[in-house]
């Protein structure tokens, strides 16, 4: 490090040093304005009491109030969000089950056709979902719901299942289970463990960070869906917080402040998820687990 030595020998940076540290402090502030503003500014107008019109925002909250966030709640944001933790529980937990079973099989089986299995399953992400949209649609209607009366349109179960199998999970759990020594797995047949007993005991704790890093984007994936609520939900009873949410962005009727707020629940829980497997995340990362 270049320092300078003062009078009392006091070793103090040196002014380039010290321009470079300034110049850093400067950046990282103008990066946390770009991220933090927006956020900061949608949290004080909801919090205002004062009426806001279309487009208008507040930067400190004025008139301290819960009013916006009640009102958004009253409005249909209860149900949304009710609808839609069911979704992401239910369809996070099969498509995450789903798919370890599927990169299992991909990872540590051997059969004819598998590098071709792999290719059209990494094919489905590069389909938008606009493409499957109408074909998804007539399907959904011709599937009777196995708890509802009629099909799968306008029913949990049409909102849950398309989203079961997704490519992303399988490929990155297929790539760490590649790296995860076969000595482990050959030393408990030996000891009398079959297939799904070293799938259970080994395989998936060995797979905590690349989960964690699949319940991340598949939590995400999911939360943030709106094509498929908008094709399956038929009735306002099966709206999920994203139809919610957009439902309440055009009314002429509301506050700027009750739609921030609808939009504001919207985006609380996928912070708190990351929050949560924020150590499993990384360490997925860092394992390498998006290789491959």
């Amino acid at each position: 490090m270049s320092t300078t030595k003062t009078a009392l020998g006091i070793r103090m940076p040196s002014p380039r040093l010290l321009r470079g540290k300034i110049a850093r402090g400067v950046l990282y502030l103008l990066v946390l304005a770009v991220f933090l503003v927006p956020v900061w500014s949608m949290v004080a107008t909801v919090f205002s009491g004062i009426p806001m019109k279309s487009g208008e925002i507040s930067l400190f909250p004025l008139d301290f109030t819960f009013n916006n966030i009640i009102q958004a709640w009253n409005f249909g944001v209860a149900v949304g969000l009710f609808n839609s933790v069911v979704v992401v529980v239910i369809g996070l937990a099969l498509q995450l089950t789903v798919s370890s079973l599927a990169a299992y099989s991909l990872a540590r089986k051997k059969f004819r056709g598998m590098s071709v299995v792999m290719v059209l399953i990494l094919a489905t992400m590069m389909m938008p979902e606009e493409v499957i949209a109408i074909p998804l649609y007539l399907v959904l209607g011709q599937i009777p719901a196995p708890t509802e009366s009629g099909s799968l349109l306008n029913s949990f179960g049409g909102l849950i299942l398309p989203l079961v199998g997704w490519a992303l999970p399988i490929y990155v759990l297929t790539g760490f289970m590649r790296n995860i020594p076969l000595e482990l797995e050959e030393s408990a047949r030996m000891d009398g463990a079959g297939d799904f007993r070293i799938f259970w005991k080994i395989i998936l704790p060995l797979c905590k960070p690349a989960l964690g890093t699949c319940a991340v984007f598949g939590f995400l994936m999911i939360w943030d869906q709106y094509l498929l609520p908008l094709l399956v939900a038929q009735t306002p009873a099966k709206y999920t917080l994203t139809l919610i949410v957009t439902s309440l962005q055009s009314s002429q009727e509301l506050g700027e402040g009750v739609r921030l707020a609808a939009a504001l629940i919207l985006m609380v829980p996928g912070v708190i998820v990351y929050l949560i497997l924020q150590k499993f995340f990384e360490r997925g990362l860092l394992g390498g687990s998006l290789k491959g």
